[in-house]
């Protein structure tokens, strides 16, 4: 699916299970280091939970909503690392081992989720 979002703006929308179930709100977005593409959502689960990172691939935005193919019990048991700082290498991979992704993302598929803050598009 081409999205023409921007990643800022996917902060704030709801974030919704493998099952449909509401997971909570997109609170931040992170991107990888070495390529700025967005890579990780942490998102809000409840007005007084944690953030939980889920990977935006193979995640998708759907009517406005981030579907995440993962069940909600597996997302609220990923590793907790705190929002607002820089994850690690070592995080990243844990976070991949913790949902079975592969060790290094997958290259993007369909997903375009816009320009990267501060890079031209030329």
């Amino acid at each position: 699916m081409q999205t023409d979002i921007d990643p800022r703006n996917l902060i704030g929308r709801k974030a919704f299970d493998r099952k449909g179930s509401k997971i909570g709100t997109v609170d931040e977005v992170y991107l990888d280091d070495a390529t700025g593409i967005p890579e990780w959502a942490a998102i809000r689960m409840g007005f007084f939970g944690r953030d939980a990172f889920v990977p935006l691939e193979p995640s998708e935005l759907v009517e406005g909503t981030l579907r995440v193919p993962f069940e909600r019990a597996l997302i609220k048991d990923a590793p907790d690392f705190g929002v607002g700082r820089h994850l690690s290498p070592e995080q990243e991979l844990q976070l991949y081992h913790h949902y079975g992704l592969d060790t290094a993302p997958p290259p993007p598929m369909d997903h375009d989720f816009g320009n990267i803050a501060g890079k031209d598009d030329a």
